[in-house]
C-alpha cells in the first residue's frame, strides 16, 4: 500500500512516517498542501492522510483537488476538531473518512487498511493462484497450506504480482507500490526481493521474469 502522509506538525508527521512503515506500507510524507499537490501530480496513492489545517493550500482544496482528478487515492481526513458539523464538514468535501485528534495510532492503522481495501477497481480481498493465497488484511500468505513467512517488501512485490492476475508488472511498477520517495530507482532491490520470493515459494516456480523486464504469475 502507498501511503502520503500530509501534516504539518513534523514530529508527528514523522512518528506516523514510521509507524506505518513498520506496518509494511510505503511511505511519503510531506508538511504542507503545496508539496502534497505536488506529489500527488506524479504518484498514484492508495490513501492520503491529510491534515485538514495545513499551511500552503489548505487541506480542504487538496481534498477537493484527489476527487477532482478521479486518482482513486482515498483520503483520511485529520482534524483537532472534533464535532459533529465539522465531521459532515469533511466527508462533504469528498473524504472518505475523518478522525479526530487525539486518536490511537491502531485505530489510524486499522482506518488506512480498510481504505486501501477499497480501491477504485474490485480487487478480491483474498488474492490466489492455484495453491498460492494471500489476505492482504490479515497479512498472511501462505502456499499448499503452508504459511510464508514473509518481509513487508516481499508480501507487497507478491501482493501487486497477484492483483495483476497474471498480467506483468514492471519492476518500476513495483519499485513505486511497494517502495518509497527514498528508494533508489537504480537500485535492484526488486530484483533481489523476487529471488528471495522465489526461494521461499518453492517449486514449481510461480513468479515468471517476462522479456519486457517485469515479473507475473501464473503458468509458464
Amino acid at each position: 500500500m502507498r501511503v502520503l502522509v500530509v501534516e504539518d506538525f513534523e514530529v508527528l508527521a514523522r512518528t506516523l512516517g514510521t509507524g506505518l512503515r513498520r506496518e509494511g506500507m510505503a511511505v511519503d510524507v510531506v508538511l504542507d498542501g503545496d508539496d502534497a499537490l505536488e506529489r500527488l501530480a506524479v504518484t498514484r496513492y492508495d490513501v492520503v492522510v491529510l491534515d485538514r489545517d495545513v499551511p500552503g493550500t489548505h487541506g480542504d482544496d487538496v481534498c477537493r483537488r484527489i476527487v477532482a482528478d478521479r486518482a482513486g487515492s482515498r483520503v483520511l481526513m485529520l482534524t483537532a476538531s472534533s464535532t459533529v458539523k465539522d465531521r459532515v464538514e469533511g466527508l462533504g468535501l469528498g473524504a472518505d473518512d475523518y478522525l479526530p485528534k487525539p486518536f490511537d495510532f491502531a485505530e489510524l492503522v486499522a482506518r488506512v487498511r480498510a481504505l486501501g481495501r477499497r480501491p477504485t477497481a474490485l480487487v478480491p480481498p483474498v488474492l490466489e493462484c492455484d495453491d498460492l493465497t494471500l489476505d492482504p488484511s490479515r497479512r498472511v500468505a501462505s502456499r499448499g497450506g503452508r504459511r510464508l513467512d514473509l518481509s513487508p517488501k516481499e508480501f507487497g512485490v507478491l501482493e501487486c504480482l497477484l492483483a495483476a492476475e497474471g498480467r506483468p508488472v514492471s519492476a518500476e511498477d513495483l519499485l513505486e507500490r511497494v517502495w518509497d520517495e527514498a528508494a533508489d530507482p537504480f537500485t535492484t532491490a526488486v530484483k533481489t526481493t523476487v529471488r528471495r520470493l522465489r526461494t521461499k515459494l518453492g517449486d514449481p516456480p510461480v513468479i515468471h521474469t517476462v522479456r519486457e523486464g517485469g515479473y507475473r504469475v501464473g503458468a509458464p
